[in-house]
Order: structure tokens, then C-alpha cells, then sequence
């Protein structure tokens, strides 16, 4: 797919993933990566972005295999945003697919 249509959709991706459920780093990458293939490093620095927009809190979280883990959780906010974000997600992608229905018809 091209990189561009990841780019455009991972942040919408990403607040979606944490609003499901409070969840650490490594397993938010895995279940993006599951949906959209992009490398990692592209998404911490989403997060951190998310995080100081106000969307996403953090919080530390004893590991029973290891050290603590960084949990992300959405806020109030970040819900308001993400359904803004749905909302012209689905008119827009309606529009394309809309479009493309039209041309086959032609």
C-alpha cells in the first residue's frame, strides 16, 4: 500500500486501537502493524505527538514478566477527536467510494 494512504489513516488507526482498551507500547505497535503494515518508529513518535495533544494519557503498569510498561489510555478529549475524526472519515471515504461506483457505471 502506499505510504501515503498509511500516513493518512495510522493516526485515526492509532487513537482507535487505545479507545478499544488501555494497552503498552509494543502490543499498540502489534495490532496497528496487524491493520496498517508500518515500521514501529513511526509510531512512537505518533504517540507522543497524541500524548501532548491531550488525546492519549500515560500511566506506568507493573509487568508480571519484566519491568514496568508505558500504558496509553484515550482521554475525554482524545474520544471527542476521534469521533470528529471517524465522522470525516467515513463522509470522505463514502465520497471515493461513491466516485468509483459512478465510473464503473459509465
Amino acid at each position: 500500500m502506499d505510504t501515503q494512504f498509511k500516513k493518512g489513516v495510522l493516526e485515526l488507526v492509532v487513537m482507535e486501537v487505545v479507545s478499544r482498551q488501555d494497552i503498552y507500547g509494543y502490543e499498540l505497535v502489534k495490532q496497528v502493524c496487524d491493520i496498517v503494515h508500518v515500521n514501529e518508529g513511526t509510531i512512537y513518535p505518533l504517540l507522543k505527538r497524541i500524548t501532548n495533544e491531550g488525546w492519549f494519557e500515560t500511566y506506568m503498569k507493573q509487568s508480571s514478566t519484566g519491568p514496568s510498561r508505558k500504558y496509553y489510555r484515550i482521554t475525554d478529549t482524545g474520544s471527542e477527536q476521534l469521533a470528529k475524526m471517524k465522522r470525516e472519515w467515513l463522509e470522505f471515504s463514502e465520497s471515493i467510494n461513491t466516485f468509483f461506483k459512478e465510473g464503473n457505471n459509465a
